[in-house]
């Protein structure tokens, strides 16, 4: 074997240093990507979910003659929400599960969340209360209709809302990248290698 020309390496050198920053780029900018597509799937599944449970309200306050139209709150909600998820996920909270059959992170997830979720509304109306000069108190939210029945019924109908999600999510990470998007869209998958 015959050493390379100290001029060779040199230049051989300076390709690296110029290629090194643009791959760099590349993978931030498809990690970028990445991170806002897992955003906005995330916001419109959450903004459905809990737009079906604003309609729900209104039906039910619409029967008794009372006016609501809060859609506002169900975007607010998706959006602050979305982004939590986000950083869960990448915290993968369910990563002790992964050698369990997935039927196990999935409902951790789903349960996990949907505590998560339930949690969150009852914090958001305790500021907003305080905000407007109200007590802790009186700022709680009665959810599903008041009472410890009532905070049960609304996480029980989380936790099944979220389950097609997280099955998704997890049969998606084991099957790879992809898969089930080509399965159902009839799409090409892309080889990890070409991005």
């Amino acid at each position: 074997m015959t050493e390379a020309d100290p001029g060779e390496r040199d230049v051989a050198d300076i390709a690296d240093a110029t290629t090194a920053p643009k791959d760099r780029a590349h993978k931030l900018r498809a990690r970028v990507l990445d991170e806002a597509r897992r955003f906005v799937v995330l916001f419109l599944y959450l903004w459905i979910l809990f737009g079906l449970f604003v309609l729900n309200e209104r039906i039910i306050l619409r029967e008794h003659e009372i006016s609501f139209a809060s859609q506002g709150f169900a975007v607010f909600n998706a959006f602050i929400l979305a982004k939590v998820m986000l950083v869960l996920e990448d915290l993968n909270l369910s990563r002790w599960l992964d050698r369990w059959p997935l039927i196990y992170p999935i409902l951790h997830d789903s349960f996990l969340f949907s505590i998560l979720f339930v949690a969150f509304h009852v914090l958001e109306e305790i500021i907003i209360g305080l905000f407007k000069g109200e007590s802790a108190i009186t700022s709680v939210p009665a959810i599903g209709g008041g009472g410890m029945a009532g905070v049960l019924c609304v996480a029980v109908i989380l936790f099944f809302a979220l389950i097609p999600f997280f099955a998704f999510r997890n049969f998606n990470r084991v099957l790879g990248q992809g898969r089930i998007e080509a399965l159902l869209f009839k799409t090409v998958v892309r080889d990890s290698a070409d991005s």
